[in-house]
């Protein structure tokens, strides 16, 4: 089922939802859509488009919001699926300092590594096998990094997050250098 983009009041991106609950949010008036997805929704008395973007019409206190969660996905995203050592297709997740090494589970301790790489490393630091990162782990920031961490994109959204940050994020998940 297609997810749809929810926009505060403000057009702060708040998360995504399925389209069942984007257009619940129509339908109750707690949402107005921006964008259409350019399908139909049919119900026995009438067909509405669906929508890709919708814009709450309240405002909602968002509490603070902490780092992003580390998440596969969103490590895949953040490292734009190349390995952090040869820069080839990345399919595993490695730790720089290793964890049996009292390395951490944290964004600055973790890269997307290929197979290879990654065996090879086994449980060794980076500076016994004479290997330099192609570049430091950091946790990625910007409000856009929770939307595109999820793993639905749509280029209609691209508008309404480019202000929080997503060309930077969707540079790296497209492979182009920002």
């Amino acid at each position: 089922m297609p997810h749809v983009l929810v926009l505060n009041a403000s057009y702060e991106p708040l998360g995504v939802v399925p389209l069942r609950r984007a257009l619940v949010l129509v339908l109750n008036n707690k949402a107005i859509c921006l964008e259409e997805s350019g399908a139909l929704m049919h119900s026995a008395t009438r067909a509405l488009p669906a929508p890709s973007v919708v814009k709450l019409t309240k405002f909602v206190r968002v509490p603070f919001r902490g780092p992003v969660p580390l998440t596969r996905r969103a490590l895949f995203a953040r490292d734009g699926g190349k390995c952090a050592y040869c820069g080839c297709a990345a399919t595993s997740v490695d730790h720089v300092i290793p964890r049996s090494r009292g390395g951490k589970h944290t964004w600055d301790n973790v890269v997307a590594a290929c197979r290879r790489c990654n065996h090879v490393k086994a449980d060794r630091h980076i500076t016994e096998l004479g290997w330099r990162l192609r570049h430091q782990p950091a946790p990625p920031t910007g409000l856009a990094w929770r939307i595109i961490g999820t793993g639905h994109r749509d280029p209609r959204w691209l508008p309404y997050l480019q202000p929080y940050g997503a060309d930077d994020a969707l540079a790296r998940i497209d492979g182009i250098s920002a």
